[in-house]
Order: C-alpha cells, then structure tokens, then sequence
C-alpha cells in the first residue's frame, strides 16, 4: 500500500486529490497539510511515501519544504511529487534541483495523478523526455558555463556508468538508451541507479542537472550568462 501526504493550501484541491486517490485499492491517504510547516511536521507524524506537494503557499512555501525534507536523512527517503499550474517555473525547477522526483500540473487527468503517485511509489522520475529536454534548455538559459573543477564526482562512475548518464542528460529514456547501446532496459535502470547511488543523488533530474553543473554534458550552454 502505497501512503500518501496531500499538500495544499487550498482544501478543495487537496479534496478532489483524495477522492481521486481514495479510489485505488493501492493508495492510500494517510494525511492533508494546508502549508509547508504542516507539511514538515505531517511528514515525521505519518511518514508516508509519496508526497503531493503545492509549489506556492503562504508561509513557508513548497520549495522551501522540499529543501528540507531531502536534507534530512530522517525524511530522505519520502518522494515528493511538486503540484503546480506552470511548467518549470523558478519554483519548480529549484525544487527539482532540491530533490523532488519530477512534477505535475494540477490540471492533469486524474489517471495522470495515480500513475504518478504509483511511479514515485516504485523509486522513478515523474519527468518525460520532453520533460528533461525542457528541463536541460532552461538550465542551461538560465546558468552560467559549467565548471569542471567544482563538484566534479563523474570520476567515481564506470565507463559506462558515465556513458549512460551522458544519454539520460540529452533527454533520452530508458528505452531510447537500451536501443542505442544495445543493453536491456533492465541494465540501463541498473547502471542509472548506480550512477545516482555513487553521486548522492536523489531523481533523474537530478543527475540530468549534475550533468550539465559539472560540464560531463556542455552542448546548448549560454556563455553570455
């Protein structure tokens, strides 16, 4: 049974989610927060696995309870799933920087909502190809030009370790990297595993972003930022 944390300060939102979610022999929801401080303490009362989290709420917002959950080892292991109405906004992106598993605009249909949350639930990235190749445009947009010398862990991965993170950075999925190298798509769930496992990282964004931060990946940077 997979437990889930709804956050949101709007109640009819957070109640549509439930009566959505309630409906699945699978899910269950173990607890509502109306904000980000709510949202912590539901978090260590409830200790689910899935957490639905709004970006922007009053007080402390999404981003900033995002950021703490995933810097405490105690609440580490909870996926969080970041609501929003717009695509990678400021919030959005520093969020999925931060650690949360990918996102999901509210107006999603409701099978989207559980497919996500049974996603999450097995240890996987809510973001889709289109999604991280929007996601490498507006970190390299934004960004200044990677510095190799700065956090560089890449060395710690195999060659292929390496080479599979490479093709995760340019937006391809499991299945488009089992094609190009001729692997099963259980090898490259492997190797991407081991990949953030030995980087300390929590999401496939995450290691996308590492990607492009730590220069393994450099096409598309602007230089005049």
């Amino acid at each position: 049974m997979t437990r889930v944390l709804l956050v949101d300060d709007q109640p009819l939102v957070r109640g549509g989610f439930a009566a959505i979610l309630d409906g699945e022999g699978d899910i269950a929801i173990v607890g509502e927060a109306g904000d980000g401080t709510e949202a912590l303490e539901q978090v260590r009362a409830t200790d689910p696995d899935v957490v639905l989290m709004d970006i922007r709420m009053p007080g402390l917002d999404g981003l900033e309870a995002t950021r703490a959950l995933t810097a405490d080892p105690a609440t580490a292991h909870v996926r969080i799933i970041i609501l929003t109405t717009f695509e990678l906004d400021e919030y959005v992106f520093e969020a999925l920087r931060s650690g949360a598993c990918g996102f999901l605009l509210k107006h999603s249909r409701p099978q989207d909502l559980v497919d996500a949350v049974r996603v999450a639930a097995a240890g996987d990235s809510i973001l889709s190809p289109s999604v991280t190749r929007r996601l490498i445009a507006e970190y390299a947009r934004r960004s200044r030009p990677p510095r190799p010398d700065h956090g560089y862990r890449g060395d710690e991965l195999t060659d292929r370790e390496r080479e599979v993170a490479i093709l995760v950075a340019r937006g391809m999925d499991n299945e488009a990297i089992a094609g190009h190298l001729f692997l099963s798509e259980a090898t490259v769930r492997s190797h991407v595993s081991r990949a953030m496992t030995k980087l300390d990282l929590r999401s496939r964004a995450q290691l996308v972003i590492f990607a492009y931060e730590t220069g393994l990946v450099t096409a598309g940077w602007n230089h005049d930022n």
